[in-house]
This record gives C-alpha cells, structure tokens and sequence, in this order.
C-alpha cells in the first residue's frame, strides 16, 4: 500500500461492479481493499489500516448495516458511507443512526461519491486529531483547490503529519 494514498475498504458483493469502481476509486487517491463479503470486511479492517470504508447495504452473509455496525464498535475512527441499489428513507435512518457517515443510492455520480468519500475522509482526520471543523476549513485552504482530489491529498498529509 502506498502511504501517501488514502486506505478505502470497499465492500459489494456485485463482482464486477466491485472491480470497475475499485479501479476508478485506486486512480484517485485512494489504496482500495476490495471485498465481496461483510465477513471478509470486519477480517481485513482487523489486519489493514483502512481509514474509511464504502459498504453495500444487501449482501449475503453478513449485511451492510451488520458489517457497519461491527467496523464501527471495533474502529471508532473509521467512517462508513453506505453505496446501495436497495435504499429507502427508513434504512438511510437506521445506518445512518448506527453511524454511517453517508448513504448513497446506486447508480451514484462518481463526483458526489468522491465528495461524500472526501467528507467522511475529513471528519475521520479531525475526530482523530481533535481539530474542529472551523481549524480544519482554514488548512484545507491552504491547498488552495476545490479540486475533491487535492483535498482529499492534503487531508492525508494532515493525518499523517499528526501520527
């Protein structure tokens, strides 16, 4: 894995859709563990540094909102954004109530996606750093882009920087 790229835990059990987004996700700043299963997310999560997770909610075996709620009791730091075909209003509540940071429907614009990765990123950073979000805005302007990708670069050298 490559230390200056962020670490994204992937998990769909839709193969190819796995292995297309998780190559359009690793040529955008992120090192993607990709996984079919919720089983296969809570072991790797375990023997990885994974900083953010992307999690589909229907899967066989353990579901999303199960792998959800486990990735968060056992990496409190770590935030979920849930990407589904399956969604509704009352389990957007329910994962977003067990801590998920978004929840997106598929098909899902890659720039709202990133943007939703990006966020879930920067509030990693400053819950683990204890930065509020006002201190946290001023550094990131220092990058001087809106550009999801040099934010999500420069939010990686401020985690770094703090570990």
């Amino acid at each position: 894995m490559e230390k200056n790229k962020i670490n994204l835990l992937f998990v769909d059990d839709e193969e190819r859709f796995l292995e297309s987004m998780g190559k359009l996700l690793a040529a955008r700043e992120f090192n993607v563990i990709a996984v079919n299963r919720g089983e296969k997310a809570i072991e790797t999560a375990r023997n990885n540094p994974v900083d953010i997770a992307l999690v589909d909610l229907k899967m066989p075996g353990i579901n999303g909102e199960e792998t959800l709620k486990a990735l968060k009791k056992e990496h409190p730091w770590m935030e979920i954004v849930i990407l589904t075909g399956h969604g509704s209003i009352d389990s957007a509540v329910e994962c977003t109530q067990k801590g998920a940071h978004s929840y997106l429907l598929k098909p899902c614009d890659l720039e709202q996606l990133l943007e939703a990765l990006m966020q879930a990123y920067k509030k990693r950073v400053m819950n683990k750093n204890k930065i509020e979000e006002k201190r946290m805005n001023e550094m990131l302007k220092i990058s001087q882009s809106n550009s999801p990708r040099e934010i999500l670069r420069r939010l990686n050298e401020i985690d770094t920087a703090s570990s």
